[in-house]
This record gives C-alpha cells, sequence and structure tokens, in this order.
C-alpha cells in the first residue's frame, strides 16, 4: 500500500510539473510572440513614417536660429521671417536665440545642425568675419544659402554740435590732430570697426589716427556721442534712425554704391570723392547637405516670403533697407563679401589696431593660473600623505629645478596653440600637465581638466562675451 500510494504521489507530481512547463512554456512563447509583433509594428510605422516623410516636405516644425539676442534687429526680422513661413510652409517654425561669442555660437549651431532641411539660420555679416578673425572655423561654405533678406550699409555720424560737415573735414582732422580721434559704434573687430578701419585705411591715414572704442551696441555707443566721450560713430541708419530723425547728431555719409531710402538725403562716400563701401547683412540659410528636393522647397517658400507686400511693409516700418536676392545671387554675394573681409581683416590697419598687450584670452589664462596656484598645491599635500618619505624627497628634488621651467614651457606653449587648437582644448592641457607637475593625484588630475576648461570658456566666452578662440572643436 505505501508503495503504490507513493508511486501516485510520484505520478501525480510528474503530472504536476509536466503541466507547469507547459504553462510556462506557453507563457514564454507568447512573450516572444508579443515582441516580434511589437518589433514587426515599429518597423512598419518608421517604414511608413519616413516614406511620408520623403514625400511630403516639411511635415514637422522647423527651428530658425538667431545668432544675436531677442529685441534686437536681427530678432525682430527672425521674428518677422518665421511668421511668414509658418504661412507659406504650414507647419510651425520656432525662433531659438543662440547668443554668445559675438555671433560665434548661433552660427556654429546653425552650420553644424543635422541636414535635414528642419534647421535654418537667419545669419549676418559675422559668418563673414568669424573665420577671418580665427574665431571659429565656420565660414560661409558651410551652409547653403537661401536667400538674402536685408543689407543696412554703415554709416559716419557725429554731434550736432561739431564742426565737421562733410567726409573731408573728418579726413583733415585725423591728419592733423596730434593725438587720435575716439570712435565707436560696437564692439572691437565688428562690423562697423572693420568699415571705419577699412575707410580710414582707404584714405592713406595710419591707423593710429582712430582709437576704437569697444562698447557693446550702436545705441549706447551713440550716447557716449552725445555725452562726448567720444568723437565719431559708425553705425548702419536704422540704429541711428530715433537721434538723427530728432536732430541730435548729423550723418556725414554712407558706405553705399547708392544712396539709401531710409535717409535719401545723406550723401554717399563715393559721392564725395571716397571709393568705399561696406554694408552688415542678413539672409536665410540652411546646412550643407540637405536633399536637394527640400532645398528647393526652402528656396521657393523664401523667395516668396521676401518678395510679399508683407515683409516689405514690416521692412520699411523698422528703417530696416531691403535687400532681395535669390539663392544663386545670394551665394555670388556670399563670395565676394568673404574676399572684401578677408582682404579689410587682414590688412595691416584692421590687424595693427587689434593688437594689444592684454589678449582676448589674457583675463582667462590669468584665472586658471590662479586657480591652479591655490588648488593644485592643495591636491598635492593630500597626495603626499601617501608618500613614501623616500619617494617624497625624491620628488622635491626633482621638483625644485624641472618644475619651473616646466610651467613656464607649458604657459608659453598655450599662448603659442591656443589660436590654433583652440582655447577649450589648450586649456586643458595646460591644466592636465600643471596638475601632474604639482604631484595632484590621477582622480584629481582628471577632474580638474574636465571641468575647469569648459567652465572657464563658459564664464568668459558665453557670460562675459570675451572672443575666445574655438579651434579644432569649431563648435
Amino acid at each position: 500500500m505505501v508503495t503504490e500510494e507513493a508511486a501516485n504521489r510520484e505520478s501525480a507530481a510528474g503530472l504536476w510539473c509536466q503541466s507547469s512547463l507547459k504553462h510556462l512554456f506557453s507563457e514564454r512563447e507568447t512573450f516572444r510572440l508579443a515582441r516580434v509583433l511589437c518589433a514587426a509594428m515599429v518597423a512598419v510605422s518608421c517604414f511608413v513614417m519616413g516614406c511620408g516623410s520623403n514625400q511630403e516636405f516639411p511635415s514637422r516644425p522647423l527651428t530658425l536660429i538667431c545668432p544675436w539676442s531677442a529685441g534686437g534687429g536681427t530678432d525682430r526680422i527672425a521674428r518677422q521671417v518665421a511668421v511668414q513661413l509658418e504661412e507659406e510652409l504650414g507647419v510651425p517654425v520656432n525662433v531659438v536665440n543662440a547668443t554668445g561669442g559675438g555671433g560665434v555660437t548661433g552660427h556654429s549651431r546653425g552650420a553644424l545642425a543635422s541636414p535635414d532641411g528642419y534647421t535654418l539660420t537667419l545669419a549676418t555679416v559675422e559668418l563673414n568675419m568669424l573665420h577671418h578673425r580665427g574665431l571659429s572655423a565656420i565660414g560661409p561654405d558651410d551652409y547653403q544659402p537661401l536667400g538674402l533678406l536685408n543689407r543696412d550699409p554703415a554709416a559716419l555720424f557725429v554731434h550736432k554740435r561739431s564742426d565737421w560737415q562733410s567726409l573731408a573735414d573728418v579726413e583733415a582732422a585725423l591728419a592733423e590732430r596730434a593725438e587720435p580721434m575716439n570712435a565707436s559704434g560696437t564692439a572691437a573687430g565688428g562690423i562697423w570697426h572693420a568699415a571705419l578701419i577699412g575707410w580710414v585705411a582707404q584714405c592713406g591715414l595710419p591707423s593710429e589716427s582712430v582709437n576704437w572704442i569697444s562698447i557693446n551696441g550702436a545705441a549706447p555707443s551713440l550716447q557716449e556721442l552725445m555725452a562726448g566721450g567720444i568723437d565719431l560713430v559708425c553705425c548702419s541708419i536704422p540704429e541711428a534712425r530715433a537721434m538723427l530723425d530728432a536732430g541730435e547728431i548729423r550723418c556725414l555719409g554712407l558706405m553705399a554704391d547708392e544712396r539709401s531710402p531710409a535717409a535719401p538725403d545723406v550723401p554717399t562716400f563715393r559721392e564725395q570723392g571716397d571709393d568705399w563701401s561696406l554694408s552688415s547683412w542678413r539672409g536665410l540659410l540652411c546646412p550643407r547637405g540637405v536633399p536637394p528636393e527640400r532645398v528647393e522647397v526652402l528656396e521657393a517658400a523664401v523667395d516668396r516670403l521676401s518678395r510679399s507686400p508683407k515683409f516689405a511693409e514690416f521692412m520699411d516700418s523698422g528703417g530696416f533697407q531691403t535687400s532681395i536676392a535669390d539663392a544663386s545671387e545670394f551665394t555670388e554675394f556670399l563670395s565676394r563679401s568673404d574676399r572684401q573681409f578677408a582682404e579689410t581683416l587682414g590688412s595691416p590697419a584692421f590687424v595693427q589696431s587689434q593688437t594689444a598687450v592684454v589678449r582676448p584670452y589674457f583675463f582667462p589664462i590669468c584665472l586658471g593660473i590662479l586657480g591652479l596656484i591655490f588648488v593644485v598645491p592643495a591636491c598635492r599635500s593630500q597626495a603626499a600623505v601617501a608618500t613614501e618619505p623616500s619617494a617624497e624627497s625624491d620628488v622635491r628634488s626633482w621638483s625644485r629645478w624641472l618644475r619651473p621651467v616646466v610651467v613656464i614651457l607649458a604657459v608659453i606653449a598655450f599662448v603659442a596653440a591656443c589660436e590654433t587648437i583652440g582655447y577649450v582644448l589648450a586649456t586643458a592641457a595646460l591644466m592636465w600637465l600643471l596638475a601632474i607637475v604639482f604631484g595632484a593625484t590621477r582622480r584629481q588630475t582628471v577632474g580638474v581638466t574636465l571641468l575647469a576648461a569648459p567652465l572657464l570658456y563658459q564664464l568668459f566666452a558665453r557670460t562675459l562675451g570675451v572672443p575666445l578662440p574655438w579651434g579644432w572643436l569649431g563648435w
């Protein structure tokens, strides 16, 4: 009886195990089948969506990058363009103000965006200038032009009580004065600085005859002109419109081929015998590599937008000088402008005007070195605790003679390489080397290298607006 009962129990247990295994196997098979079906559905959906996106463009919102701050002239035009592009393309267009680095951030972000046609950039004249100044590797060749919208020539302004009535008066004053004449209109190295220095050089006058005061924008420069702090302001007529209409300032000439409808009474430089012209510009571009069929859609939309009465009315009311050119004409214009700026920014007059004992990255160097002086020795003292006496003695003996030499050579190499490889990489290499020389641990060396360099770049380039070279990174 016991044997039979045990056999029945084993038989029941076997049946239960078999049933459980079948149930488990069934659940696994069901789960596998569900996964296969889900994967198939996702693949089919992606395929269908991909086919749809190829057949219909655009099918989602676009991003329009503005390299300058909200509220400025470029931002105002960007938001008008976004509104009209939405009407033309039937999808939302979002304006993103990517500011910093004197236009470097926005123009680089637009050029390096995914070439799918969903990111456009309202580029400005700085696109022709940044790579010639060594601030970025980005240039016109990194973009596919869609259309030119606006050109604002540079103009020369003086106070209403000034004795200068024409360009000839200013030229004579520049040639006769023993001290340089103070001028401004934007930050050093900007478009208006290049315009004035180029004219001074074209007149055969030394660049030392003008002392350019770096002021962030035309509006504060005009205020300084009214206060008597500077003698000349070089900027566009729309930027000076309010004071010009109020009679507080006088415009001596326009750096253009013909007079501006915004100021028909102002003569051009060429009318006064100076063959010189230079303008800022704004235009729409997309990254290189966008599929040709999508570029055609964007070009057509930009062309309709720029030639519409609505856009013309907006530009007239804002005092902007409309200058319409299609994609091919815009491409030729960019090439001409790039050659002109290569000559102007590379001229001895402009290079000399930009030469100074304190370079743009002088203050970041000082801050980085000061940080190493105070932080790295503390790291070294902690590392020395785990060092045996003999090893510590060897380190002190070695560092007594070699450490100062390595520090000096490292700083010299940093200054020499910063323009080429970029501030971030050069700073990281400098801090890595100095941290090792001062005896920091591996973890501390890695931490200082990875954190300090980008943080210093953010502080000076993004927050304080110091133009730091990007070099190999190019972002």
